[in-house]
């Protein structure tokens, strides 16, 4: 439906993509924010990172037009930083950028005269009001403006390649740039220049950056010589907050109806009045701004973790998290900030609802979690404090303050707040020069494997002029063999018309049933051989060990010639290696069975979080918030296998994306899907179930997928897990085996089993009531043992009472070394000494492995007097060359210097005396 003049934000966003529609243009939905094949980058960042093969020329689209909200986010690089989102009325996280794209179509003149238009006539903004900027030499945009959309000179300003020039990276496709700045007015002015100017550059508050027209008219090659493009393209980005900004008269994006939604619900979460709101709204944006990136990066498939992407999701929320501990909250808050997001994006971003329940339980568990740490973060500031004044210095290191801020989330302000309590500062230059060092650590995990930006792909482009239409024929799901032609060879990244015996190659075919690794399936292996008519010197053999896709339409087998020459052109024969697909398809089909068994089993939250399908095992991540229990998991693998010996049909089709999906087909996170995909059915049948009544209807599972399957699920033969484990938050692991490796487990299993009963002296079936025994006996040597220990201890404990010194006020203080098997046993003999005395200190010292370890106890009325356990026995194992460190009335420590231990022990007394004053 058509908006006449839209003024809220979901608004703004449809009016924009009407309008291009209406110019002939494709909508395309947003891609997920993780860049899908893309190495190069963390995040999405811009709108125009989906199409980058299709600037480069390595992707073909349906269309030439397209518009799009793109969902991006930045977390690192120019005005980036996350220490300037809060403070920055402007600068966001996670945000919308609107955009279109002309792909060889239109260029400049249009996507001049369609940004004005949009701006002035859709969206109503006041063109007086608009300065555009052009690259110095850019004449053809200058005249557009000045002759065609009638700017006065003095409102079109010529800018250098800092501003108004793009490229993709060192080489690439890159042009001048046309940006669009909305004046706030002189009010708005903070450089206080009477020459206030956009050309300027220096950040005024008063020039808003709306919209950038990206021309991309040129190729740099290495030495930086820029060569016009044969079809130049068009890469425009407007981000949505900024425009919804200048249409709704708000200085701050986080005065918008984007933003103001999330901060009333955290404003109602806290009993806040306006005014509270107000004296603290750089928490109140922090948190608005998080909570819409916590909840876009996790409904797109990214998890808390402690590398790359998911460290950059973890970090944000903690950030977010803390903000909430400083505003009053001392429970976990953002799972319903995040449902708010979700009610106001839902309906455009549907991704969000249909993972509403993951995506709040995510947040709460990492937040539940984060919380603990920031406990114990206050304990670790007490043994930091404590160490640096036992030190008689003043100064809390930097990069101790750092760590605590880093590792446990704890905020430097609430840091300098206790220190300040307890008489100490903080080491700033410390701080400051540590946290740098983490922004480069983050900076270069952004890079995230960026050393393979600048790979040279050239070659394998120009391989698409030697095939037909399309690029390479795959034939992976009709064959396992054919009849082919050798359509180029590439040696160390030249191509070559031939290659010898024994030289490791690259082959591309015409046709090819080789299966390129893609969605978890590993690629197939094989020989291409010389094609049967080859007289018997012209024969020859390559064994293909991988195959890869560098570039759309271009399938290479990566090799080592065994047998003769193979030459550019030569009639062949392509055969995959046919016992180990099949083992790989039995995997395939039964990672299907799996995922839907465990929707089953443990509920729809369970989503699919990555995969391997090899030929000797499968392993499925996915997601689900606790271990499985051993009952799941009985149910799990049992109700696979009964799918399997139901010997059901595997059935595919391909459909409509949207069609797919609306039939309840289930989607991948992370998955880069076409306007046509494939589904794939398991169990689609009418026969009655008979191995478990409880399973659902038939089918069992719908999944796009592009992989090889099996014909029916008898073909699995058997399923067996192997193991199930944690990989990240919210994030578990199956490992299984089926078909032959399942049955190489069993007899593996069996081998093991009867040579244990052959070592026992006992038959297979008698194996475990002989360990039990076995076990039961051990059992009560240990016993035995630890009875014995402790009446030694005892002996041992009644002749150190002799050594008991009484320090001046009737202080009972002991301080020995003893013969103690582990720390436990001293424990113990501190509640004898106590029970024994009724009121004392006692630090005892033993040997343990070779190192000194320390046992510290005070009774309560010491305690009350000023005597603290963990200060004290932190103090004696800084002389053993070790620390450690507990509470007032227990601790516990250990060091180095195993002779220093008599020592350190006869310094207990005058450190007690010192407690005491």
């Amino acid at each position: 439906m058509k908006i006449a003049r839209p003024t809220t934000a979901a608004e703004i966003r449809q009016a924009f993509l009407d309008y291009f529609e209406e110019k002939g243009h494709t909508r395309v939905a947003s891609a997920p924010m993780v860049p899908h094949g893309d190495d190069t980058l963390l995040f999405v960042n811009a709108g125009m990172v989906p199409f980058k093969d299709t600037f480069l020329g390595l992707e073909k689209r349906a269309y030439v037009r397209a518009a799009s909200s793109q969902k991006c986010m930045r977390v690192s690089g120019k005005h980036n930083d996350l220490e300037e989102v809060g403070p920055s009325p402007r600068h966001h996280t996670f945000f919308e950028m609107l955009g279109n794209f002309s792909f060889g179509d239109y260029f400049k003149r249009e996507a001049i005269h369609y940004a004005w238009e949009a701006l002035t006539t859709v969206f109503g903004v006041p063109g007086e009001r608009l300065v555009a900027t052009v690259f110095l030499d850019d004449d053809l945009a200058y005249g557009v403006w000045q002759n065609e959309i009638g700017l006065p000179p003095e409102r079109i300003l010529r800018m250098g390649e800092k501003t108004n020039f793009w490229s993709m990276g060192d080489t690439g496709p890159c042009g001048p740039t046309s940006e669009m700045h909305f004046d706030w007015g002189l009010a708005a002015c903070t450089c206080g220049r009477p020459d206030c100017s956009v050309a300027l550059d220096n950040g005024c508050a008063r020039w808003l950056e709306v919209w950038n027209l990206v021309f991309m008219q040129f190729n740099q090659d290495a030495n930086g010589v820029r060569t016009p493009l044969p079809k130049p393209g068009v890469d425009t980005g407007m981000g949505l907050e900024r425009l919804v900004s200048v249409i709704q008269g708000a200085a701050a994006n986080y005065d918008t109806d984007l933003f103001r939604p999330i901060m009333l619900r955290v404003q109602a979460l806290l009993g806040h009045d306006d005014a509270q709101m107000a004296a603290q709204i750089i928490a109140y944006r922090v948190i608005a701004d998080h909570a819409r990136a916590i909840t876009f990066l996790i409904g797109d498939g990214v998890l808390p973790g402690n590398e790359g992407r998911n460290y950059i999701l973890r970090l944000v929320l903690r950030r977010a998290a803390r903000y909430g501990r400083l505003l009053g909250f001392n429970e976990p808050f953002l799972h319903e900030v995040s449902r708010t997001v979700i009610e106001q994006m839902g309906s455009v971003y549907p991704e969000l609802r249909e993972r509403a329940d993951f995506i709040l339980a995510t947040v709460k568990h990492e937040e539940e979690r984060f919380l603990r740490t920031l406990d114990l973060g206050l304990n670790l500031l007490e043994e930091l404090m404590a160490g640096v004044k036992a030190q008689g210095d003043t100064v809390l290191p930097g990069d101790a303050a750092f760590r605590l801020w880093d590792t446990y989330g704890f905020p430097l302000d609430l840091t300098r707040d206790i220190a300040t309590e307890n008489g100490l500062q903080i080491d700033m230059p410390g701080y400051r020069a540590a946290l740098e060092q983490q922004r480069q650590r983050a900076r270069a995990a952004a890079q995230f494997g960026g050393a393979g930006e600048g790979k040279d792909l050239s070659v394998y482009a120009g391989v698409l002029d030697r095939l037909p239409a399309g690029g390479v024929e795959h034939l992976y799901l009709l064959a396992s063999e054919a009849e082919t032609t050798v359509a180029a060879i590439i040696v160390n990244g030249a191509l070559v018309s031939q290659a010898q015996q024994g030289q490791q190659v690259e082959i591309v075919l015409v046709q090819t049933p080789f299966y390129v690794e893609s969605g978890g399936q590993v690629s197939d292996t094989g020989v291409i051989r010389s094609a049967g008519g080859a007289s018997l010197g012209n024969r020859w053999e390559v064994v293909v060990g991988d195959t890869r896709r560098p570039v759309a339409g271009v399938i290479v087998h990566s090799g080592q010639v065994v047998h003769g020459v193979v030459t550019e052109g030569a009639p062949a024969i392509a055969e995959v290696d046919v016992q180990r697909r099949w083992d790989i398809m039995r995997n395939h089909t039964a990672t299907h069975l799996l995922h839907a068994e465990l929707r089953r089993v443990l509920g729809t939250h369970v989503r699919q979080a990555g995969s391997l399908v090899a030929p000797d095992r499968l392993r499925f991540d996915f997601t689900h918030p606790g271990m499985l229990s051993p009952q799941e998991m009985a149910a799990i693998e049992q109700g696979v296998n009964a799918w399997i010996y139901r010997n059901d049909p595997v059935a595919w089709r391909w459909m409509a994306y949207k069609d797919a999906v609306a039939t309840g087909a289930m989607a991948l996170f992370g998955e880069k899907y076409g306007d046509e995909v494939r589904v794939v059915e398991v169990g689609a049948s009418n026969q009655p179930i008979t191995q478990s009544p409880n399973l659902p209807p038939s089918p069992v599972s719908r999944e796009l997928c592009g992989g090889n399957h099996v014909n029916n699920t008898a073909e699995i033969g058997v399923f067996h897990i192997g193991s199930e484990g944690s990989v990240g938050s919210g994030v578990r692991r199956i490992e299984a085996v089926t078909g032959r490796g399942a049955h190489a487990l069993l007899q593996e299993r069996l081998e093991l089993l009867h040579r244990t009963a052959s070592t026992l002296g006992v038959p297979e079936a008698e194996v475990d009531r002989k360990v039990q025994a076995l076990l039961e006996q051990a059992s009560a040597q240990q016993k035995e043992l630890a009875r014995l220990r402790e009446q030694l201890a005892r002996q041992e404990f009644q002749v150190l009472l002799a050594q008991v010194i009484e320090l001046e006020g009737g202080v009972n203080v002991l301080a020995q070394p003893v013969t103690a098997a582990d720390a436990n046993v001293m424990r113990q003999m501190t509640d004898w000494f106590k029970n024994q005395l009724g009121s004392g200190v006692v630090v005892l010292g033993a040997a343990i492995d070779g190192k000194p370890q320390l046992v510290a106890a005070v009774t309560d009325d010491l305690v009350g007097r000023g005597v603290h356990a963990g200060k004290l026995v932190q103090a004696v194992a800084r002389r053993l060359g070790g620390g450690g460190g507990g509470r007032p009335n227990l601790a516990q420590a250990g060091g180095v210097a195993l002779a220093g231990l008599p020592a350190a022990l006869a310094d207990v007394p005058g450190l007690v005396a010192g407690q005491l004053g």
